[in-house]
Formats: structure tokens, sequence, C-alpha cells
């Protein structure tokens, strides 16, 4: 009895041992499956950001120190789409890491120049919208986003909204434009969020797949979003009729899970695209009928301008390239500040 109670304490302390190293196990493994989430950013308001986590639900967040990304000097370090690692101190979700962006949409800050914006990143693709009517989308500006979509290799769908909404002489225009484009190698087409025609296409095009939605305020985006998929119910407003310039509904970018698989990110309206990080020499190659000519010039640097022997030139001479896209990407060459200017062609 002496020797067994001798022993007794001993087997207490082990046995006390054993359950605090199992407890602190547990606890360092709760720890580090909290401090390792990963999620995608949905919303961001600028100070808190929405992030949708791997098992579906979705948690405020707050960025963990300063971000900069690839050396840019952005307004937004972090944008929707951001695939971002999460810890939790206390009761907080904090974005402790921005894993790498396969791509992004970016454009120069509209207040601070010497600052970019991201508009969205880690996308599958970009449906530009665009309107003919009600308001009119300018060439210099549907040019200006495909010359940024090409540069950070973004598909891209030009499709026209409010179709419905066409006189005569708006279908003949927008026959004229459609065929610049398609020679161009853009893909296009034409709905109408009013009465659902084509609507069946963009869902195929989107399922399974994170598509971005852009373009000028009062092309009917967030009217589109809702006729793609009515059970997100976004608020929409009527184009100003004293200025026909659309009225902002989407305050900042956000991403919706849509209910046929796939998400959609919803932009807004953007008044002026300025480019950036973009060299003279490259601009051309962002033009994919341009690029198809660029072996043909006598000078590998050329800048289909002033030189001689320009194959770009001749093309534009003879109408193989529309005088429209050649003088947009005249007015963005031209442009040093890379602020948005008007095409002459509407």
């Amino acid at each position: 009895m002496q020797k067994r109670a001798q022993i007794e304490p001993f087997f207490y302390v082990l046995h006390f041992l054993i359950c605090n190293f199992r407890l602190k196990s547990s606890f360092s493994k709760r720890k580090s499956y909290l401090c390792f989430m990963q999620g995608m950013v949905v919303k961001s308001t600028g100070s808190w950001y929405s992030v949708r986590i791997q098992d579906g639900t979705y948690h405020q967040c707050r960025i963990k120190g300063k971000f900069r990304i690839q050396g840019l000097k952005s307004t937004n370090p972090i944008s929707v789409g951001d695939q971002v690692r999460l810890s939790l101190e206390g009761a907080d979700y904090l974005i402790t890491e921005i894993l790498e962006r396969k791509n992004y949409i970016i454009r120069k800050s509209v207040n601070l120049s010497k600052q970019v914006h991201i508009i969205a990143s880690n996308m599958d693709q970009a449906f530009l919208i665009v309107t003919l009517a009600s308001p009119v989308t300018s060439i210099g500006f549907i040019d200006r986003f495909l010359v940024t979509a090409e540069a950070y290799q973004i598909p891209i769908l030009i499709v026209f909204n409010k179709i419905d909404l066409y006189d005569e002489f708006d279908r003949e225009y927008h026959d004229e434009i459609v065929e610049m484009y398609t020679e161009a190698g853009y893909e296009c087409i034409g709905v109408s969020a009013l009465n659902q025609q084509n609507i069946s296409v963009l869902v195929e095009r989107m399922k399974d797949k994170v598509t971005l939605l852009s373009g000028h305020s009062g092309v009917g985006k967030s009217t589109l979003v809702n006729a793609i998929d009515p059970d997100l119910d976004l608020l929409t407003q009527q184009v100003s009729d004293a200025h026909q310039k659309g009225m902002h509904t989407t305050t900042f970018a956000e991403m919706f899970e849509l209910d046929f698989g796939g998400f959609i990110i919803d932009t807004p309206g953007i008044k002026g695209l300025g480019l950036v990080d973009m060299e003279d020499s490259e601009l051309g190659d962002y033009f994919p009928e341009m690029r198809a000519l660029k072996g043909q010039c006598k000078f590998h640097n050329c800048k289909h301008v002033n030189e001689p022997k320009c194959a770009v030139k001749d093309a534009v001479d003879a109408e193989e390239i529309h005088p429209a896209r050649y003088d947009s990407y005249l007015a963005i060459l031209e442009d040093d500040g890379n602020q948005y200017r008007e095409s002459k062609y509407h």
C-alpha cells in the first residue's frame, strides 16, 4: 500500500502532462487553421472587405499592415477578385497576404494622377457593356478598355446593350461598329436586358467562370445582371434625360455568386480610362489587327506614324484597318498624360 501511494502521484502528474499536451496540440491545430484560411474578396469599400472563404461562408475583414503589389502605387491595394489569406485576432478577421494575381484591369486614378486604381482581378473573361443609344459609348473609350484587356491577356466579349431602342440610323451604325470590331478580332453580341434578347447566350458563356462587367454609367450593367440572374435584384436607375448620362447605381465593385454556377463582378460606371505603364513602342501590339502586320513594317520598332514603308499605314489607306481604330491608336499614342480623350468617331 505504501508503494502504491508513492506511485499514484507520479501517474497523476503524467496524466496532467498528457492532457495538457493534447489540449495545446488541439489549440495549435485550430489556430493554424484560422491563420491559413484562404478566401476571395467579393466586395471592397476601401476600409472593409467582404471575403468568401473556401467553405462558402463570408467574413468582414480588415487589412493587417500595408500592402504593395508589384510596385504599384494603388488607391486600393486589395481589389475584388483577389485571393487572400486570413488570420483571426480576437473577433476580427484580418487579411494578412494577397496571393499572386493571374490578371487584373487597372486604370489611372481620377483624382490622383500618380496613382492607379485596380478595378478587379483574377477574372476568366470580361464583358464590356456598350450602348449606341441612350447614352452613346464612344469608340475611344471602347478601344482604351480593349487595349487594357489585351495588355493583361483578358478575353473580351463586347456586349451591345439596349438594341431594343435602335431606330434605323442606330441599326446601321451598330452594324458598322460590329463589323469593325469583328474584323479586328473581337466577338460582339447585341442584347436587350429589357426584353431578354440573347440573355441566354450570356448565361451560357458565364457558367462556372468569373466574369467582369464594365462600361460607362448608364449602359445598363445592373439591369443586365438582373436579367442574367433575377435573384440578385440589383438597384437600377434611369439615364438622365437632361444630359443623356448614366446615373451611378453601383458605388463599389462587387462580386456576386450566380445561381447557375460562376461569379459576376459588377463595377461602378467608368467615365475615363487612363492607361498605365504602357510604352509607345508596345501600344500597337495591343491592337490585334496592327499586331498581325508588325512583321511587315520596314522597321522592327515602327510606331506606325511617320515611318516609311509602314504596313499598318498602308492597311489604313487600303481600308483594311478601320480609320476609327487607327484614330484611337494615335489619340492614345499622342496623349502623354494618358488621360481619356474622345475619338472624333463619336
